[in-house]
């Protein structure tokens, strides 16, 4: 269980796209992926996901790395 959390990165929802299965997020550092905070735009795995999320919303995220894509495969709510 501690492995699975450390994967995941704090985030601030910045926009939500449903229709492109996409969503903004200003984010700390992805250690898994070895990227620094910034603000970027991810694919999601499932569309589901997007609705666990609105705007100005803090969020806890795992991303993995998809091919050339960067794609988002959990979002909880940060505690």
């Amino acid at each position: 269980m501690m492995a699975a959390r450390s994967d995941m990165a704090d985030g601030e929802v910045r926009k939500v796209d449903m229709d492109n299965k996409k969503i903004t997020i200003k984010h700390g550092e992805i250690k898994n992926l070895d990227m620094p905070g910034m603000t970027m735009v991810f694919q999601v795995k499932d569309a589901a996901l997007l609705g666990k999320a609105k705007v100005d919303d803090k969020i806890r995220f795992k991303a993995e790395k998809s091919g050339e894509a960067i794609v988002v495969t959990d979002i909880q709510p940060a505690k």
